[in-house]
């Protein structure tokens, strides 16, 4: 609780379906504020979320949505100084902050902040983290980007001294064009993977270096950094820390190193050493080798603030994952439906790894929408030609808001069609520039056993839910 902000104050959320905001809208509702928000896109999973819990979704921004007065009024980070809402706070003097601000005051406070950063992996590392811990009893409070499937949704107060963060490197709001993990004040900190992301923040990956390396300098003296040195980038910034530095990965020189992967049955079972002595086996409900490197580092986490190797393993074994992290959605006429989150091509390659490791033998159809602030740029369009060509079928929807982007800047979804095709064979790869024509095209293609891979960081029209029915219609 924000002792500066009485019980009962009301709080609005501009942007309020935001995975992140919609988290913090269901934490201020359970300290006992009045809480309300508005957003143009509202979608699942989390428009479902705010109405299981009763915070009214105001559609679109208008004036009139800030009435009656608010308390305090919290910013979206995409959201504009023109917002006609953020125009009217600023004409009436109303408080506001941004949203990582909010967490920093409602939710760490003076406690303990474990946070986990990373461009991939941070929402399923820092989910896995605060359920381990939990399992372990330690009853930490946690702020997660997605929901959780153990726990229901994306935050929990906690009632001990330790918070569990997911920290972002996006800029914080039209006031603070920080990162928004540097509010987070870690004590201890996971970073997993260092690459270029979010092109329409920074201009190089020089930039975002340094963005993390500000991040790395907050972790006191007496702190703890755990970090991926599989990744290069990630070793450079490491040297910033004043703090005992403790590297994973699959090297052999890492303090804790990654042995023994082996899938079993929908999980994958591996073997932590720390600095070559083997600590035994643990199974943990996540698959892909990505995964089990942030796993990994949770498991070194743990051990690092003390907890006995016992206390552990039960939290892994019962992990169940995150909503659109390789979620399944479904399966009809022997068609698997599973959802993704992913946007970034390192993402999507590792997404289409894991998958395919997951489901030996089977078909593999890849739906990607580009939607994401980077995705719907060209700068990656070789390497999404590249990571997506690793699937035996695939459909690039058209590009989300396409005007957002410069004409120069702006990915063309039919070259990237035309390199995959020429990367695999003619035919394997299609553009479907309208949403509601994909799961026509599936329901008539697909064939038992086919597992559909469907990525986009957004709403994507709720296409995997209507690539289920059609199939489910075409059985007749």
């Amino acid at each position: 609780m924000n002792d500066a902000l009485p019980s009962g104050s009301r709080i609005h959320l501009i942007a309020i379906c935001g995975v992140g905001m919609a988290s913090l809208a269901g934490l201020l509702q359970a300290q006992g504020y009045r809480v309300s928000g508005s957003d143009e896109n509202v979608y699942p999973p989390m428009s479902t979320y705010l109405e299981s819990i009763g915070i009214p979704i105001l559609c679109g921004y208008r004036r009139e949505h800030i009435e009656p007065r608010p308390d305090l009024v919290i910013v979206g980070n995409a959201v504009s100084k023109n917002n006609p809402e953020v125009q009217r706070v600023l004409e009436e003097g109303i408080p506001y902050v941004s949203f990582p601000d909010a967490v920093g005051k409602f939710l760490i406070g003076s406690r303990e902040a474990l946070v986990v950063a990373g461009t991939h992996g941070k929402t399923t590392t820092t989910a896995l983290a605060a359920w381990v811990l939990k399992s372990a009893g330690i009853e930490p409070g946690f702020f997660i980007g997605g929901v959780p499937l153990n726990f229901g949704s994306g935050w929990h107060p906690g009632n001990g001294r330790h918070v569990v963060i997911e920290g972002d490197e996006y800029d914080s709001a039209f006031f603070d064009k920080g990162p928004k993990f540097l509010h987070y004040r870690p004590r201890r900190a996971i970073l997993t993977s260092l690459e270029y992301d979010h092109a329409d923040i920074y201009r190089d990956l020089d930039q975002l270096r340094e963005a993390f390396r500000r991040f790395v300098e907050l972790i006191p003296v007496g702190g703890l950094l755990i970090a991926c040195y599989d990744d290069g980038e990630v070793a450079k910034v490491a040297r910033a820390a004043a703090c005992r530095v403790v590297s994973y990965g699959e090297g052999g020189d890492c303090d804790w190193s990654l042995r023994g992967l082996r899938p079993c049955q929908g999980k994958t079972i591996f073997e932590p050493c720390y600095r070559g002595s083997a600590e035994g086996e643990v199974e943990v409900g996540l698959i892909g080798r990505h995964n089990m490197k942030n796993a990994l580092a949770v498991y070194a986490l743990g051990r690092e603030m003390g907890l006995a190797r016992q206390d552990l393993l039960a939290g892994f074994g019962s992990f169940t994952g995150v909503k659109r992290r390789q979620e399944v959605k479904g399966e009809r006429r022997g068609v698997l439906v599973i959802d993704d989150f992913a946007h970034h091509p390192t993402a999507v390659r590792e997404t289409i790894d894991a998958v395919k490791a997951a489901y030996p033998g089977r078909r593999l159809w890849a739906v990607f929408e580009p939607r994401s602030n980077t995705s719907r740029r060209r700068v990656f369009a070789r390497e999404f030609a590249e990571a997506l060509a690793a699937a035996d079928r695939v459909v690039i929807a058209g590009l989300y808001l396409p005007e957002k982007i410069p004409a120069e800047e702006r990915l063309d979804p039919v070259q990237v069609v035309e390199e995959i095709n020429r990367l695999r064979g003619s035919g394997i790869a299609r553009h479907m520039e309208k949403n509601m024509d994909i799961p026509r095209l599936i329901a008539a293609e697909a064939r038992a056993r086919d597992v559909i891979l469907v990525m986009s960081n957004g709403g994507f029209d709720n296409v995997q839910e209507k690539i289920l029915r059609a199939l489910e219609a075409s059985e007749s």
